[in-house]
């Protein structure tokens, strides 16, 4: 009897140090200062500690055992010198397979047996029936089964469960290699809008040379208003547009709802650059109104480009697609490629299609085009997020002074006026605005500005 009841205790002391110890791996929340930082060449901070590594991907494990992963040539300089040292260093106490690719943790289910067994105990003592307290406790038999009970229930207890490493944030593997893109398959997506724009390309990228003007009307439909308009831009030699060849998946997309509010996120095939969702100041420029029916608008630079999906585009281009992202991926319309309905999109607004090969798709709903960078991306970093933007990227320069919104203004027509100009027509109230513009082969622009009194002035600037 002295005897088991040491053995309760025993398993009483077992039972409380499993309860009390914590599930996952050594840090948990509230022990941060406990974990290293990592710096991104995005800026972003991560923290975690070195786990291992496979290939040119690190693993950190963070709070509460997670494990987030990412590749070497995201970190920043200093931080990739880190990481390669702590690989080798590493590399000298595990052999080259043993690196672990599982976390552990606990279900609070497998305490069941053992506290059964606790439970069992005590009611074994407090009970006063002679011929059961002898059966077990005096009769080998009786003894065995105890026995047999405990180790079970300590085996279960003592378990791990284990799960695979995964990113949250996509279900494609990181390892898996993409093909290189064809530029004849991005070629036939353009070729339709030639010889307003024109195509090139080399081993890395696949250049898009446009004058910012699309083949389709504009700015009509704006209800919020900054009082910029469409001029050419010099989208050329340099200057063009790019597009990698190559597509790598990102260990870690760049969500455009905290990056990327400066720039395009992609380039569609009529040359227009495609912004994000979100204008600068974190509005959906949709939802606000400072988008044309085309999904477009101008910036401070009286550049034209879309905020939206130009799903307009696969009336041209039916099941070619519509755009591509400035990280290598297609953007389709509302279809599959195959001309099937499109299927559910993951949180990057894409998805693998029936030919193993990711892209994302246009849709009427926010964010329209690109949720994340699901590739990965070379970040300015001359830019802050969220107004951070993915080099190289073509730029323009304002050709006059930024201007500011017009309160209540609704722009109800425009019409092009001889060979380089547009003549805008604003409504205010019940009363007509006027802005008519032109430029020459010399790049000097002329605007005339006529407001609802009938107010008319004229500037001249030079594209410099």
């Amino acid at each position: 009897m002295k005897n088991l009841f040491y053995l309760l205790i025993v398993c009483l002391l077992l039972q409380s140090k499993t309860l009390i110890a914590h599930p996952g791996g050594h840090f948990h929340k509230g022990d941060a200062i406990g974990l290293n930082s990592w710096k991104l060449k995005s800026g972003e901070i991560i923290k975690g500690n070195f786990s291992f590594a496979k290939g040119n991907i690190i693993f950190l494990e963070q709070e509460d055992g997670i494990y987030k992963s990412i590749s070497i040539v995201e970190l920043s300089i200093q931080d990739q010198k880190l990481a390669k040292s702590k690989i080798n260093k590493y590399a000298t106490l595990n052999d080259s397979n043993g690196a672990i690719q599982k976390s552990v943790t606990y279900d609070r289910y497998k305490f069941l047996p053992i506290s059964i067994f606790c439970i069992l105990i005590l009611i074994l003592f407090s009970i006063n029936n002679k011929a059961i307290q002898t059966f077990f406790l005096n009769s080998r038999l009786g003894l065995t089964m105890m026995v047999v009970l405990f180790l079970f229930s300590f085996f279960i207890a003592c378990s791990k469960s284990e799960v695979i490493i995964s990113d949250n944030t996509t279900t494609s593997p990181i390892s898996t290699t993409i093909p290189k893109t064809s530029y004849t398959f991005i070629d036939s997506a353009f070729s339709s809008f030639k010889p307003a724009i024109s195509t090139s390309w080399d081993d890395t990228y696949f250049y898009i040379a446009s004058t910012g003007i699309p083949n389709h009307n504009m700015m009509i439909g704006i209800t919020n208003w900054q009082q910029q308009v469409p001029i050419s831009q010099p989208y050329t030699g340099t200057n063009s547009w790019s597009i990698p060849l190559q597509p790598v998946y990102a260990t870690v997309p760049l969500s455009t709802k905290t990056n990327l509010m400066k720039g395009a996120v992609a380039i569609s095939v009529n040359g227009i650059p495609i912004f994000n969702a979100l204008n600068n100041r974190g509005e959906d420029s949709y939802k606000i109104g400072e988008l044309d029916n085309w999904g477009g608008h101008c910036g401070k630079g009286d550049d034209y480009h879309y905020h939206a999906a130009p799903l307009h585009l696969s009336t041209i281009n039916a099941l070619k697609p519509i755009a591509f992202a400035v990280d290598g991926f297609a953007v389709y319309g509302l279809k599959e490629p195959d001309g099937s309905s499109m299927t559910s999109l993951d949180t990057c607004h894409g998805h693998v299609g029936t030919t193993g090969l990711y892209h994302y798709h246009g849709t009427t709903d926010y964010p329209y085009v690109v949720g994340a960078m699901r590739g990965q991306v070379t970040i300015d970093p001359s830019t802050v997020a969220p107004e951070n933007q993915v080099i190289p990227q073509a730029f323009t320069k304002p050709v006059r002074p930024a201007t500011s919104p017009l309160n209540g203004a609704v722009i109800n027509d425009f019409t092009a006026v001889g060979t380089n100009g547009y003549l805008l027509t604003y409504k205010i109230g019940t009363k007509n605005g006027y802005v008519k513009y032109s430029w020459d082969a010399n790049s000097n622009y002329t605007f005339i500005l006529t407001d609802t009194s009938g107010k008319a002035v004229t500037t001249t600037y030079q594209r410099k």
